[in-house]
């Protein structure tokens, strides 16, 4: 099970590299996954990071779309057109792309925020509001995860 739990610091250097918290980088090896796909968030600025097979398993539904149609193209566009498939180097770094760097707004303060499957790069300020309000949110319109499908045979 992929599981980015918590909130991490980081900084973007000079060459747009960052270090991926060690926590994500653990379950990323527990996983037995080396690569990562970002893409630019559709609704937050951000930047969302998927294990590649996740992002595989999550975005085959796009298979099922009309070839030709005009869903199909602007999905693939917003979502494999700004992809990057990264590989942490040994430090566990890796190089965002301009674009990615730009559609977050990111400056050097960086907020790594765990979203189960997936991980968001946040420019610090920003995520730490983005917490808050999520939370407020969630508090206010009495937000809860629906049941989990039972997996035992029923007597």
């Amino acid at each position: 099970m992929t599981r980015f739990l918590g909130t991490h610091k980081g900084k973007l250097d000079k060459k747009g590299r960052i270090s991926v918290p060690a926590g994500f980088r653990s379950v990323l090896a527990e996983l037995g996954e080396q690569d990562l796909v970002l893409v630019p968030s559709f609704r937050l600025p951000c930047i969302e990071c998927w294990p590649a097979r996740v992002f595989d398993e999550q975005t085959a539904g796009h298979d099922a779309l009309d070839l030709f149609s005009e869903a199909a193209d602007d999905l693939a566009a917003a979502l494999f057109g700004q992809a990057a498939q990264l590989r942490p180097d040994a430090e566990g770094r890796i190089t965002l792309e301009e674009q990615h760097v730009e559609a977050a707004g990111l400056t050097e303060a960086l907020l790594f925020i765990g979203a189960r499957r997936r991980f968001q790069i946040w420019d610090a300020e920003r995520g730490a509001a983005h917490l808050r309000e999520a939370r407020i949110r969630a508090r206010d319109f009495r937000l809860t995860l629906p049941p989990a499908a039972r997996t035992e045979p029923q007597p």
